[in-house]
């Protein structure tokens, strides 16, 4: 069967490369993005889609994340894989944050993983032979904290929580990962964005680059295939060594 696959976020960055590299092995790809992410869909034929969906969807939004999972449910009858990318970013002081930013981030990053989560597990028929599987974006930083980023590293340390306890409560019938990336080149986190305190940290690790979103989309479609079948509970880091857990 040809595998049915969500990516959300998937107008730039991670999320499109991801859509592009399941395109690229034949996938049905249903792309959700806060913006119509015609451009990734386009891209998604030209690689080799056998089907491509195209949604617009505010993943920190109940029913909106309803309504794509009844789209989604609609058009293929069930899923076989979640990539959620959708995501974003806030740097400043503690003191200088306020309440409302902090809610914005949890909303989209944290709460926003539950409901695509939830959603997804919804369409997924478990099968410990042929497991389907869940794969969540998270960071490196969830790991090591950040100063100046304390709601991103929070709603990030959440969704790691998420995977492990749906890893445990799924198992063995759906698997649940997360990706953990170090630094990447992307329009959220690239080097445009940044501020020079943090482009030093950020490359201030072995490798001393940035990485490409291409390189992370890779890690999704091994978790997603037969090499990553014996994979549940996880953070996959690629991360240039950030990190070394």
């Amino acid at each position: 069967m040809t595998a049915r696959v969500l990516i959300t976020g998937a107008s730039r960055g991670i999320g499109a490369a991801t859509a592009l590299a399941f395109a690229g092995q034949g996938a049905r790809v249903a792309l959700a993005d806060l913006r119509q992410p015609d451009a990734t869909a386009a891209g998604a034929r030209e690689a080799g889609a056998a089907e491509v969906l195209a949604i617009a969807c505010d993943v920190s939004d109940a029913a909106a994340v309803t309504s794509l999972r009844d789209a989604t449910k609609a058009a293929w009858g069930g899923l076989d894989v979640l990539v959620h990318c959708a995501g974003i970013i806030h740097e400043a002081p503690l003191l200088e944050t306020p309440v409302a930013d902090f809610d914005r981030v949890i909303a989209v990053n944290l709460r926003g993983s539950f409901l695509i989560g939830q959603a997804a597990l919804g369409l997924m028929k478990p099968d410990a032979a042929s497991p389907p599987r869940v794969i969540l974006i998270a960071s490196d930083m969830a790991y090591y904290g950040r100063e100046t980023f304390s709601p991103y590293v929070a709603s990030k340390h959440g969704v790691l929580g998420l995977v492990r306890s749906w890893a445990k409560e799924f198992a063995p019938g759906i698997l649940v990962n997360a990706i953990c990336p170090g630094p990447i080149d992307t329009e959220m986190l690239g080097a445009a964005q940044m501020s020079a305190e943090w482009r030093a940290k950020e490359l201030a690790i072995p490798l001393g680059r940035f990485g490409r979103p291409e390189e992370i989309a890779s890690v999704a479609t091994f978790l997603a295939g037969d090499g990553g079948r014996f994979f549940t509970g996880q953070g996959i880091g690629p991360n240039g060594g950030s990190i070394m857990p």
